[in-house]
């Protein structure tokens, strides 16, 4: 199934028909595939855009004779990345270059304490407007920092705002990787001096304290570095590969073009 997909960040208009090549993707079968996609910032967005992205690589598979009535369309499919997508493996030495530029990400016991205020991002809600918001009030945390939790009581949209935006201690792991990523790679305490942006929303962070955990040694994290680096590769080829089969195409109702994270799980 394809986890993720393109233009699936970006608001949606009023719904229309989705055909890719002339084959339409029903509203009954986005309706279906619309639950997969429920942490989506626009569910049914991301869900056109994976079915429309399945059909584009199932006709490709019938196109260089691979799809048959024999197949599934996930065998299909994944006969068709293994023959047009190349991904090379990534060496120990671009591993080793990955641990030494990011050590805060190899860590083990980091521990810290933060608070947020959350402008959450809905379908069919102002983008723009929510945004502009989260900026001033960013601009008056940073100005005031006494005022975060007086202005999480009345303006955050998690419940969280209700003790002061208090998320309590924190450990890698605990909140949803973008989220992580802002709270651990750096070092500071204080209100962070640029929003965080993630699946839920534009987030103003407030770090209280900070607990150093130590550096886990490369050899206990060079299979999760090649992991994580081959599946970074994937994921720009995979791109690159539906972004050409794409403008070769006539997509109507969805921008495949703008694929942004056309995973396959």
């Amino acid at each position: 199934m394809l986890a993720a997909a393109a233009g699936a960040d970006t608001p949606p208009a009023a719904a229309t028909e989705v055909t890719v090549n002339g084959v339409v993707i029903s509203e009954e079968a986005i309706g279906a595939e619309t639950p997969h996609h429920r942490d989506a910032p626009f569910p049914r967005a991301a869900a056109a855009c994976a079915l429309a992205i399945r059909e584009l690589l199932l006709q490709r598979a019938r196109m260089v004779g691979i799809a048959s009535k024999d197949e599934t369309a996930d065998a299909a499919i994944d006969a068709l990345l293994a023959r047009e997508v190349s991904v090379p493996s990534p060496t120990e030495a671009e591993c080793r270059r990955c641990y030494d530029a990011h050590p805060g990400r190899f860590r083990s016991g980091d521990l810290l304490e933060a608070s947020h205020i959350l402008f959450a991002v809905t379908p069919q809600a102002p983008l723009a407007a929510i945004r502009a918001r989260a900026e001033a009030t960013l601009k008056e945390v940073l100005a005031e920092p006494r005022r975060f939790g007086e202005l999480a009581a009345i303006l955050s949209n998690c419940p969280s705002g209700a003790q002061g935006g208090s998320l309590g201690q924190l450990a890698r792991g605990d909140t949803v990787p973008e989220f992580e990523a802002a709270l651990f790679e750096g070092s500071a305490a204080g209100v962070l001096p640029r929003l965080v942006n993630t699946r839920h929303g534009f987030h103003i962070v407030l770090v209280k304290r900070r607990i150093e955990g130590r550096q886990v040694p490369f050899e206990r994290v060079s299979e999760r570095i090649a992991a994580y680096l081959g599946e970074r590769v994937q994921r720009k080829a995979l791109q690159q590969y539906i972004r050409v089969l794409a403008a070769d195409a006539e997509v109507l109702g969805i921008d495949l073009e703008a694929a942004s994270s056309p995973l396959l799980q």
